[in-house]
This record gives C-alpha cells, sequence and structure tokens, in this order.
C-alpha cells in the first residue's frame, strides 16, 4: 500500500455529519464505500467555505476536475445516529492539481474513525489534461494566499 506522507495544510475545513440509516450495512455498521461520499462532503464543504474551488466553480471556468488517487484508510466503524467531523486539508502544489487530506473523526470522543488523501487533475472543455494550472486556479490560489 502506498501512503502519503501528511503534509502541512495551509487551508482546512471542519464539517459535521450524522450516520443515516441508508449508509449502514447488515453489520448495522457504515458501508466502507459511504467514507468516500464523506470525503466528497468535505471537499464540498470546502469549496463552500474557500469560494472558488467548489465543483461548478471550476465547472463554470471551463474545466472538470476528476479524482485521479485516492486512498482510504479505515480505523474504527461508524454507526447509524453517531455524529462525526471530517476535517479536509488543502494540500498545497504547484502542479495543475488538487490534493486534499482527509481525517474523519467520531463527534463524541473524537477518535479517528477514518483517514486518506485525494488528487485531482484538470481538463478542459475538451477533456484534455491541463498540464499547467488554469487561470482562475492561479488566481484562487493568490486569493486564499496559498502556493
Amino acid at each position: 500500500m502506498v501512503r502519503r506522507k501528511k503534509t502541512e495544510a495551509s487551508l482546512v475545513n471542519k464539517t459535521s455529519l450524522r450516520v443515516r440509516f441508508s449508509e449502514v450495512d447488515s453489520m448495522q455498521i457504515v458501508w466502507h464505500g459511504e467514507y468516500v461520499r464523506y470525503f466528497e462532503d468535505g471537499r464540498e464543504a470546502f469549496g463552500r467555505e474557500f469560494a472558488g474551488l467548489g465543483y461548478m466553480d471550476i465547472y463554470a471556468s471551463g474545466y472538470t476536475a476528476p479524482i485521479v488517487e485516492l486512498h482510504l484508510q479505515y480505523r474504527k466503524p461508524l454507526k447509524v445516529n453517531d455524529t462525526a467531523v471530517v476535517e479536509t486539508r488543502y494540500i498545497a502544489t504547484e502542479a495543475a492539481k488538487v490534493c486534499f487530506e482527509y481525517t474523519i473523526r467520531s463527534a463524541t470522543d473524537g477518535e479517528v474513525v477514518a483517514e486518506g488523501s485525494s488528487t485531482q487533475v484538470f481538463l478542459d472543455s475538451r477533456g484534455e489534461l491541463q498540464l499547467l494550472a488554469p487561470e482562475f486556479y492561479r488566481k484562487w490560489k493568490e486569493r486564499w494566499e496559498v502556493k
């Protein structure tokens, strides 16, 4: 397994969630795939707090940003009605990509239930990979004072 070294985050968002019945499996714990959705919830909340990097902002700028890499490590299961906090950390890079690290903690005791990371790249309206950071992304980084 490839493990990314934890990097100091430049921007951080925290968002809360409550586990719904539809998110648990026959073992009465959150189905493993839901944690990827929780990461997405974190990215969406991040995009709302740090305006300009939300999915619709990227799309309105003429780009898409598909996930090309995702890592997830489970630590402790969540159950129905548990509350958790998703911490989403933007990891600055000079490359034409968006990197996040995530920690999901139990809101009750603060224990880590899952950790992970994701990498997104930019595609233009023709679906072509952008090797240089798009102008909107460079301006976003300037606005939020990140590399």
